[in-house]
């Protein structure tokens, strides 16, 4: 597969894909941008300019140039050339397949095209193509040009050479990829994310605590270690000096008689509105805009403290 990426196609071209394209421009990566949406290049623009004096913050390159893009409305058009697919289009299997098989026909087989699908499964999105060993999930986590995680999936079609290309690749930009070994829907963190959520709406649903003090329970609490330390290694610590096999011998039956006691809700139109009559009282209605902001500026601030210690 191809290791010298010296151009990047953004297929899909909204909220992910263009801050893909941010993020590859502020690593010195032009882009070749595509998206059927007329409003699409506009998008581009602005979403490239409000971001880049954070990208610069946060290790884009000196002589990185925001404006090294083109566009093209035909996705086949707009690959041709590159060295690299970064797809971001609807989270549609169908449109997904047409559009892979497109972009697969007008390119050298040695290019890998990456998917940034939160949750299908790459061995039905390639069913299309000519060439479905090429074809790997690059999933990342929004917004895509703050966080660093990047899950790459083969799946029982990927080869491994595509996978370890993109791997490669994603790495070598600054990006935090993982590899999941077994496609399952959802991949790896937002099956935790849905775990986690789902807990969190039964105790909402059966009145142990109000919406803001469920999200308040994470964000003032575990949230924090979470972003320095994943679940295994943060029990790892709280075993003490024996580690993780003390945790387990003395508090994982405690620990596996909540998993008996978690519960299954049943998402109803009623226990919706709940949830929504709680968000609005949460975030004392607040705009999405404006939580944003206020989430992606906390987050320049958290990955220059990570980057710094």
């Amino acid at each position: 597969m191809r290791q010298d990426i010296r151009r990047v196609a953004v297929i899909g071209a909204g909220t992910i894909g263009a801050s893909w394209a941010a993020y590859f421009l502020s690593r010195g990566i032009p882009v070749s941008a595509s998206d059927p949406s007329p409003g699409a290049p506009d998008l581009m623009r602005r979403m490239i300019g409000t971001a880049w004096p954070v990208l610069m913050r946060l290790g884009g390159k000196a002589d990185a140039d925001p404006t090294a893009w083109t566009f093209d409305a035909d996705p086949a058009a707009a690959c041709v050339g590159c060295d690299f697919v970064q797809e971001s289009a609807p989270e549609r299997l169908d449109i997904k397949q047409d559009l892979l098989a497109r972009i697969d026909a007008a390119l050298p087989p040695d290019v890998v095209i990456a998917s940034s699908t939160s949750g299908l499964l790459a061995s039905r999105l390639s069913e299309r193509c000519a060439h479905p060993g090429r074809v790997v999930i690059g999933h990342p986590f929004n917004p895509p040009h703050l966080i660093p995680l990047v899950e790459v999936v083969g799946g029982a079609k990927g080869s491994p050479e595509a996978v370890a290309a993109a791997m490669t690749f994603y790495r070598a930009i600054g990006k935090h990829p993982i590899e999941i070994r077994k496609e399952v829907p959802g991949h790896l963190a937002n099956r935790l994310q849905a775990a986690l959520w789902r807990e969190a709406v039964h105790l909402v649903a059966e009145g142990v605590a109000t919406v803001a003090d469920v999200d308040a329970a994470i964000s003032e609490g575990p949230g924090l270690r979470w972003a320095l330390m994943g679940p295994h290694t943060t029990f790892h610590l709280a075993g003490g000096e024996g580690g993780i096999g003390h945790f387990m011998h003395h508090l994982l039956p405690a620990v596996t008689s909540w998993w008996d006691d978690l519960g299954e809700p049943d998402v109803d139109a009623a226990l919706q509105q709940v949830l929504v009559q709680g968000v609005a009282e949460a975030t004392a209605g607040a705009g999405t805009a404006d939580l944003a902001a206020r989430r992606d500026a906390a987050l320049v601030r958290l990955l220059e403290a990570r980057r710094a210690g």
